[in-house]
Order: C-alpha cells, then sequence, then structure tokens
C-alpha cells in the first residue's frame, strides 16, 4: 500500500482573508471598548438629571469654568504640565543620546533603572518621594511637600521617564555617519550634535515634549500622596476628579475628564502629526 504524500501548496486569497480578519475583529473590538467609555461619559453629561438645560453640554461646560476652584486647578494645570514637559526633554535629550550613541560600565542597569518610574505603582512612586524628601531640612521640606513645587517634581518623575524613552527611540534611528562625516570635516562632538544630530532628532524631541505633557497631565497617584489634593493651591485636573467624585457631584467629575480627553487627544494628535516623520509612537 503506497502512502498519500501531501503536496505543499501556497496560501491563498481564503487564508489571507481570514487571517486579516481575526486581527481585525481584535481591532475593532479594543477601539469600540474605548470609544463606548467616552460616548458614556458624553452622553451622561448630556443627559444627566441635574442637567434640564436645553444645551446640556455647553452648560455642563459654562459651570465648570465658573467654578473658582475648576479654574484654578486648569490653570496649575497648564502652568505644572507644561514645566515638566521642559524638563523632562532637557533631560531626556542627553540621557537618550547617552543610551543609544555609548555602551559604557552599567548600560544596561542605568536603562532598566530608568523603566522603574514606568512600572512602578504610581501611588509607590508618589510614596518613596515622600519618604526622600522627609530628608531634606525642615525648612526645605515645608517649602516643597504638599506645596505646589512638588506637583511638578511628581508629574516630573513618571514623565520623564517617557520622554527619555522616546527620544532614546529617535536617536536609534538617526544616521551616526552623518555626525562622523561632520567631524571629519573639523566639527567638534558637541557641534555635530549640535548642528547635526540634533535637528536630525527634531521631530522625536517635538515628540516627547506632547507626550511628557500628556503624561503629566494624567498623573493622579504621586501628586495625591506627595503634593495632596489642597483647593486653590495643589488641586489640579486629575485631582480635581477625584474631589468633585468624593462630594459626589459626578456630574462635574465627568465634565473634567471631558475637559482632560480633549487635551490628551489634541497632544495625541500632535505627536502624532510630528512623531510620523521619523518614526512610529
Amino acid at each position: 500500500m503506497t502512502p498519500t504524500t501531501r503536496t505543499w501548496r501556497p496560501p491563498g486569497k481564503h487564508s489571507d482573508r481570514a487571517f486579516i480578519a481575526v486581527f481585525s475583529i481584535i481591532l475593532a473590538t479594543y477601539a469600540f471598548l474605548i470609544l463606548l467609555l467616552l460616548v458614556a461619559d458624553i452622553a451622561y453629561v448630556g443627559w444627566s438629571p441635574q442637567n434640564n438645560s436645553s444645551w446640556p453640554f455647553a452648560e455642563a461646560f459654562l459651570s465648570a469654568f465658573r467654578s473658582p476652584e475648576i479654574r484654578s486647578a486648569m490653570t496649575l494645570t497648564m502652568i505644572s504640565c507644561t514645566i515638566t514637559a521642559i524638563l523632562s526633554v532637557f533631560v531626556a535629550i542627553p540621557a537618550g543620546y547617552l543610551l543609544s550613541r555609548y555602551r559604557f560600565p552599567g548600560n544596561r542597569a542605568v536603562d532598566a533603572l530608568l523603566d522603574i518610574p514606568i512600572v512602578l505603582p504610581p501611588l509607590v512612586v508618589g510614596l518613596s518621594l515622600l519618604i526622600l524628601f522627609q530628608f531634606l531640612p525642615r525648612g526645605m521640606r515645608e517649602a516643597i511637600v504638599y506645596e505646589r513645587p512638588a506637583v511638578i517634581i511628581a508629574q516630573f518623575a513618571v514623565s520623564c521617564a517617557f520622554a527619555v524613552r522616546i527620544m532614546r527611540a529617535a536617536f536609534d534611528q538617526t544616521d551616526e555617519r552623518c555626525a562622523q562625516v561632520a567631524q571629519t570635516l573639523g566639527c567638534s562632538r558637541r557641534q555635530a550634535f549640535l548642528m547635526v544630530e540634533l535637528p536630525e532628532a527634531w521631530p522625536g524631541v517635538l515628540t516627547a515634549v506632547t507626550i511628557a505633557w500628556a503624561r503629566a497631565l494624567g498623573e493622579f497617584g504621586p501628586l495625591l500622596i506627595f503634593a495632596g489634593a489642597t483647593r486653590n493651591k495643589t488641586e489640579v485636573l486629575s485631582t480635581t476628579v477625584f474631589l468633585e467624585l468624593s462630594i459626589g457631584d459626578l456630574s462635574a467629575a465627568v465634565t473634567v475628564s471631558l475637559i482632560m480627553v480633549t487635551a490628551a487627544v489634541a497632544v495625541v494628535l500632535t505627536a502624532r502629526t510630528w512623531g510620523s516623520r521619523t518614526f512610529n509612537i
């Protein structure tokens, strides 16, 4: 009896379509979940029992902007997130450059260390900051902990790690040979970096700024522990949501959440537009 042999056949269009269909269903399911979350927030603001206005969305947002506490939180959020983004990129550019271009002793250890703020639970980051500042002189500690500087420090502790990762990816995808050519033409390493490598990685810098800003916007755990949530003092939009929930004003909490979603979408779209020129994030 002759054993049957199977002949290999290349996959046809049918198998390709099935493969793409399965992946498309997975993508569509997760995207639909995110869309449902946003629609639920918008629907609650529009049809909240507490909102009897004929223009529910406008009334909800105007009510939020009329609140002096929320206006103060918005102002502090914009200022602290901007300062945090600038400081994060100021650190991320040299850190990402060194991690991308050089292999120094302890390179892998430093690389892993910089991921700790990303993988640690946010509450642990805030608690660690609080413990660290207990070792400072009392006057310095009282000037920072539970004051406005603590807001920026808490945001920076986490946002900077994301900025470093983005800048390393940006420098990884730039051509080091261009800088080497510049050095053979008489440039120093500093001049080659400033005139060749940094301009080439500039879209990555813009992406790092926007992602650091967006990450600072959504920070909550470290802020709550290290800076507190004092009205008109250390309250930012993320802690406003918590405070409004704690007093039972769900409509105000959802409205502030939608303000944060709008800001986050704006910066993410900006990051995608700028960052797509060199690398995907």
